[in-house]
């Protein structure tokens, strides 16, 4: 039940990009995966952050003891590390490489150095390649992405790091896209937990991607006057690119927008936009093949961004068949029950889960902003019956301070609520999810 701290970043290549291509800076296929002849060989960016929560415990019965244990909730304290319910950190660090060999040639590579769960690789850090890829662009219509590629997906997956609005992700892409990756053989079969799903300890969790997979992407775009089409259809790997033999089983990937542009002035461009996607991957666990399938469709409003009164609404529901995971509620050295202290995954089809967010913004000047977001994730919906459900509710305000398009200071306040129907009130699962914190969180992104 806990909220992860966000790993993934988003593309940084769009650092420079954002500044000679503003008018397509919402078409992420152009902006994440062609660069401009122009753009610098080395960029890169750090985001500085703090995040503070209460800190409040759980009394949690442990019949081998014979008492009962207090401990704070992974959902109240602060990943990847879940050890400090108040903390200062870098969380993303990213160096990059970009460039071009000729017109139809194109490469970039990113490394991330900071403290996420996509270096957190079997429970230590490890710096990993974070992007990699070579695009050719001989054949009209139909550009071709070859390497580690951030796959079509949800809109907050797809965009680049300056358009995010809030330190902490929403909760319905963080447990829904950002699925941690495990060993999907390991040396003694995992052991099983509630309801078909299994559990598995840190050490044989591979981190997560951030939503990038080896293989290859088709993708381009089409302008008729003011309105524009781009699509990104993708076969690659589902697996840890950081543990390189775990990405063996297959991923399939696709999206379709659809925009009206308004105008081409400021970092992002005013514009209308509505986009469709769908994802197929076939993990294994313990030698069996599962089919993991999401979906989601939505649509922005962005208007005179960094621009007094600018002002941005966005919308997007999304939902998942099979493979889903419930991240451990404690750490393991607590002498807790398994299912408590190990991630529980759901690998059938048959589970399901499904949620949304909206959010708005608004200018105050050229420099401020104000943001305000509900998310809504319904964890587990067809094990509502006996107990396995989860209902993550969280308003998010926010407050930004542009200092240059590719640089800005964000705070956060999050409200947030767990509930779990269908549990008996003095369970585990209703005292973790009735002590769950509002949370704090304040970050500065900053571009080299």
């Amino acid at each position: 039940m806990s909220i992860k701290k966000l790993v993934a970043g988003g593309l940084s290549a769009t650092v420079l990009v954002c500044i000679s291509q503003c008018v397509d800076a919402a078409n992420w296929f152009k902006l994440q995966d062609l660069n401009p002849t122009n753009v610098s060989l080395f960029s890169g960016f750090i985001e500085p952050s703090i995040f503070s929560m209460a800190g409040t415990e759980a009394s949690i019965y442990n019949p081998q003891l014979h008492r009962y244990i207090n401990a704070i909730p992974h959902a109240n304290l602060v990943g990847p590390n879940f050890d400090q319910s108040s903390t200062g950190t870098i969380q993303r660090a990213r160096l990059m490489i970009r460039g071009w060999v000729n017109p139809h040639v194109s490469y970039f590579f990113a490394g991330e150095f900071g403290n996420n769960a996509a270096t957190m690789i079997r429970g230590q850090y490890q710096p990993q390649l974070q992007d990699g890829h070579v695009v050719l662009s001989y054949i009209p219509g139909a550009r071709l992405e070859v390497g580690i590629i951030r796959a079509p997906s949800a809109e907050d997956a797809m965009n680049g790091y300056m358009s995010y609005n809030y330190v902490v992700f929403p909760t319905v892409i963080n447990q829904l896209m950002l699925q941690p990756l495990y060993v999907s053989n390991p040396g003694q079969p995992y052991a099983a937990g509630p309801d078909g799903s299994a559990l598995i300890s840190s050490t044989q969790t591979l981190g997560v991607n951030a939503f990038r997979y080896p293989g290859v992407q088709l993708f381009d775009w089409k302008n008729w006057g003011h309105w524009q089409v781009a699509y990104g259809a993708m076969v690659g790997m589902y697996g840890s690119v950081s543990a390189g033999n775990q990405s063996s089983h297959p991923l399939y990937a696709a999206r379709l927008q659809g925009s009206y542009i308004f105008s081409g002035h400021g970092p992002f461009r005013s514009d209308v936009t509505a986009w469709v996607w769908y994802q197929n991957a076939q993990p294994t666990l313990m030698h069996h093949s599962y089919t993991m399938q999401r979906e989601g469709v939505g649509f922005q409003y962005l208007q005179g961004y960094m621009h007094p009164w600018g002002r941005q609404l966005k919308f997007e529901y999304m939902r998942g068949n099979g493979w889903i995971d419930a991240p451990a509620a404690f750490s393991q050295q607590l002498g807790l029950a398994p299912a408590l202290t190990q991630a529980q995954l759901y690998p059938n089809l048959s589970n399901t889960a499904a949620g949304y967010y909206v959010e708005g913004g608004l200018f105050l000047t050229k420099n401020i902003e104000m943001n305000l977001r509900y998310d809504y994730y319904d964890r587990l919906s067809n094990l509502a019956a006996v107990g396995g459900e989860r209902i993550f509710k969280t308003w998010a305000l926010a407050l930004q301070y542009h200092i240059t398009p590719i640089t800005k200071i964000m705070a956060g306040y999050y409200f947030r609520t767990i509930e779990a129907p269908n549990v008996a009130p003095n369970s585990p699962g209703a005292i973790v999810s009735k002590a769950v914190d509002n949370e704090f969180a304040m970050q500065a992104m900053i571009s080299f």
